[in-house]
């Protein structure tokens, strides 16, 4: 009996210890999600008719999965910018069309993401559809993915025109056959925007926004969103057709990485 007792006073003695560790062990605290400054909003708030199709919170992408800061399905821009994009829609609603966002604020992670992707030259699940005609290698070279990114200020989105009333967009299947973005139309990937002559995010020349081989109807499309957006004061950047910034941007030294989700903006 007396080494049974001595046993249970050891034991007592050291869960004793053991508790006391634990109690004075700091509580690990979460570090709390930063959250966008109040100069942010989600675009429905600003315009409910606006379409979205927020490409890097699916997987269908130019990675296959999604994007690391893409919580929801969300459009979040500068109050500026979703100002001027309700502006452009009004006036495009009277002439039969909407707009389609396909991304907006981007936070550092995402492109933080990208990068990542770039550089394992192994994972080409998605150049069948996204870059057939670039050898990986020269992603960052020839300028398709950087370590920094106007979609990270807030005033930057990515977007095309469909015509009313808008079909609904197809599904992306995972797995399913890829076709190259600059195919035609009607053997592309079912999305229901105008025909620009390339697929959003296609990485080729052809997605230049004047690129000379482009002409006839896909010229006009792109010429028309130029011009509407031009006329609120957006700016399009010359090599991709879909990607606009509005000017004068509200933060233009800043690369914010608030996630983007509700919560980011709740009560703007």
């Amino acid at each position: 009996m007396t080494g049974i007792a001595s046993t249970f006073r050891v034991l007592a003695a050291t869960a004793a210890t053991l508790l006391a560790v634990t109690a004075a062990a700091p509580v690990a605290q979460a570090r709390p999600e930063p959250k966008a400054p109040e100069e942010f909003v989600a675009l429905r708030a600003v315009d409910p008719t606006i379409i979205q199709e927020m490409r890097y919170a699916t997987a269908h992408n130019f990675m296959g999965v999604p994007v690391d800061g893409y919580r929801q399905s969300l459009c979040i821009l500068t109050r500026s910018a979703a100002g001027a994009l309700h502006r452009a829609q009004t006036r495009l609603l009277k002439q039969g069309y909407s707009l389609k966002v396909y991304d907006c604020y981007r936070p550092q992670r995402a492109v933080d993401h990208f990068v990542r992707w770039a550089k394992d030259l192994d994972d080409e699940s998605m150049k069948g559809e996204f870059y057939p005609r670039v050898d990986k290698t020269r992603l960052f070279a020839d300028g398709y993915i950087a370590e920094k990114s106007g979609h990270s200020r807030g005033s930057t989105v990515d977007l095309t025109l469909v015509k009313l009333p808008a079909a609904p967009t197809a599904p992306y299947l995972p797995g399913r056959k890829q076709v190259p973005c600059y195919a035609p139309q009607a053997d592309r990937f079912p999305d229901n925007s105008v025909d620009m002559g390339t697929g959003f995010d296609c990485f080729d020349t052809l997605s230049h926004t004047d690129d000379p081989r482009i002409q006839g109807t896909q010229r006009d499309n792109r010429q028309f969103l130029k011009k509407t957006l031009t006329d609120v004061g957006f700016v399009n950047l010359a090599e991709e057709w879909w990607h606009y910034t509005f000017k004068p941007e509200l933060f233009p030294d800043t690369y914010f990485d608030f996630p983007v989700a509700r919560r980011s903006v709740a009560g703007h």
